[in-house]
């Protein structure tokens, strides 16, 4: 009986291995044939064997256009859909609720907010703006915390004082916006969520920070399975579970915060990416983590891209893609898994 036993684990860990193994490959190459369709998107359009060599060989005035033009938005959208994919995974990790967001939380919100008071009335502290961000990231972290806290954190409870907070946030960076006359198209941009004529300036101010954090959430995998126990029993094995949780929290609130100040406020992705990352890869955080940045990436990149397509001339954020798919994605969690409303 027990040779049976152990013959079925074997077998469905080999099963399991496969399946994400195949759900890695079959990503990857979605995601690098979504690549080429963004390139392609627009009025110029150009071959791979052409773009390569007019990358890497000889010049080429059509691949040096694509390639200021739609090069930087293509790079900030993987960064940020990794970026924010992490972040939900992260954050669902430590606040042990599958229902969590950047956005949704007011994380996003808070960042969005202190992105927009530097650029509209500090302009000079510019290059700092991701430190900013990242401070009203970690604010709004914290009266959404302190807030929802009674006696522990339901569910239910942070998503209703998420929403709040968000929500007030929001209102005073549109305020804010209205005030500079809402003609700043850096305070518009961010205000709005989008991606529009972003420069090599901002897959700069991406790269300085977004990487090292996707590194070091790489490293926080083992404690993120340690967090998913019960507190008693992680404590039981020696797991510091409140340094753990809150190095895992500040890793979370910066690549929201980054991402926000890069392109403002993105919901439900961090939300959607973890669940699909979940049901293909289970709840090994060193497996979900590496596929949650891949998948994120090739999901934004495909909001990104299509918003450009769809209505072409005319463009529709990402944010936006992202608000019409993840709103009715959250409606079903909610309808279908009442144990979250707890």
């Amino acid at each position: 009986m027990s040779q049976k036993t152990e013959k079925e684990e074997k077998s469905l860990l080999k099963k399991k291995v496969v399946k994400a193994i195949t759900a890695f490959v079959l990503t990857g190459l979605v995601f690098l044939l979504v690549i080429l369709w963004a390139v392609n998107t627009g009025s110029l359009s150009i071959g791979p064997k052409e773009l390569i060599e007019g990358l890497f060989v000889q010049y080429s005035e059509k691949v040096a256009t694509i390639y200021d033009l739609r090069f930087p938005r293509i790079i900030i959208s993987i960064l940020l859909g990794a970026a924010l994919a992490v972040s939900g995974t992260l954050f669902q990790a430590v606040l042990k609720n599958p229902l969590t967001d950047p956005g949704i939380i007011g994380i996003s919100g808070g960042a969005s907010f202190a992105a927009v008071l530097v650029t509209a009335f500090f302009p000079v502290l510019f290059a700092y703006l991701p430190l900013f961000a990242f401070a009203g990231g970690l604010v709004a972290f914290l009266i959404v915390y302190t807030l929802a806290w009674k006696g522990g954190i339901s569910p239910l409870r942070i998503i209703l004082v998420g929403i709040a907070v968000s929500t007030m946030f929001s209102g005073l960076s549109n305020a804010i916006n209205l005030m500079s006359g809402g003609n700043q198209s850096s305070v518009a941009s961010i205000v709005e969520g989008s991606i529009t004529m972003k420069t090599w300036e901002d897959v700069r101010t991406a790269l300085y920070y977004i990487p090292i954090c996707l590194i070091l959430s790489i490293f926080l995998s083992g404690k993120c399975n340690l967090l998913s126990l019960d507190d008693k029993t992680a404590r039981g094995i020696g797991v510091n579970v409140d340094r753990d949780r809150m190095i895992i929290s500040m890793t979370a609130v910066l690549l929201a915060s980054i991402a926000t100040a890069v392109v403002g406020v993105v919901s439900f992705l961090g939300l959607i990416v973890p669940h699909i990352a979940r049901i293909l890869m289970g709840h090994n955080h060193k497996l979900l983590l590496p596929y949650s940045m891949l998948l994120g990436a090739t999901i934004y990149l495909i909001a990104d891209t299509v918003g450009r397509a769809i209505a072409a001339p005319y463009e529709i954020n990402a944010s936006i893609i992202m608000a019409v798919i993840g709103g009715p994605f959250f409606i079903l969690l909610l309808r279908r898994q009442n144990k979250y409303g707890g």
